[in-house]
């Protein structure tokens, strides 16, 4: 009975795809290449269509909105490599708040599992935990015969009511939701993953953390003297 239903989702995305062509583009050297940030117009906070997943305080001076696809190769790089640093000297430092988009990409056949797990879950609060397994851990599921038993598998790892887990994952509930927040983030030019917005800055790529902190620097208010 979950056929149809993703079925009529990718056709959606090959759909948005094309809407979002003529967006604003973030020029760089290709899906894996060295980004470079540029200002664009501001973006709606439509946090009812996209609510996302919120890290840091409400009153961050500076607030990222990160979109990204579970099965990216260059979401999880960033998710292993680059993460750790910015939760620990910005994200519990106070400096910013951190809003993770769910954007998964057409032609990415396993993404969509893996983000119906991650908002799943998230039911249980604990979205953040299965974030970490689905990219530490990407080539093993992506790679999997069952996808849907290795998320399984992360689900009992971090200690999830799995019954619950379960009835979630069947019901395919955040699939509206998930096509609501793909659309969105393409009718605002976001069709590559992963994509940060930073205020009125827009930066493509998995960057590193200097790179990210310059962005976010040149946007924090000036310090008191």
């Amino acid at each position: 009975m979950a056929a149809p239903k993703l079925k009529a989702f990718y056709v959606g995305l090959g759909a948005l795809a094309v809407v979002g062509g003529g967006a604003i583009y973030l020029a760089s050297a290709g899906a894996g290449g060295a980004a470079r940030a540029v200002p664009i117009a501001a973006m709606a906070g439509d946090t009812a269509a996209m609510p996302g997943y919120v890290l840091g305080s409400d009153s961050a001076p500076v607030r990222v909105d990160e979109y990204a696809d579970f099965q990216c190769p260059y979401c999880g790089r960033f998710a292993v490599v680059t993460m750790p640093d910015v939760v620990e000297r910005l994200i519990r430092t106070g400096r910013v708040r951190w809003r993770f988009h769910d954007r998964p990409l057409e032609g990415h056949a396993k993404s969509l599992p893996a983000h119906q797990a991650a908002a799943c879950a998230g039911e249980q609060g604990k979205f953040w935990e299965m974030h970490d397994q689905l990219y530490y851990n990407q080539n093993a599921w992506v790679e999997a015969r069952n996808t849907e038993k290795k998320l399984r598998e992360y689900a009992q790892k971090i200690a999830l009511d799995l019954p619950g887990y379960d009835a979630c994952v069947r019901s395919n509930r955040y699939l509206s939701r998930l096509m609501a927040s793909a659309r969105r983030a393409s009718e605002q030019g976001i069709n590559s993953t992963p994509t940060f917005v930073i205020g009125t800055t827009k930066v493509e790529n998995a960057i590193g953390y200097d790179q990210l902190k310059a962005v976010i620097d040149s946007l924090s208010p000036p310090k008191k003297s």
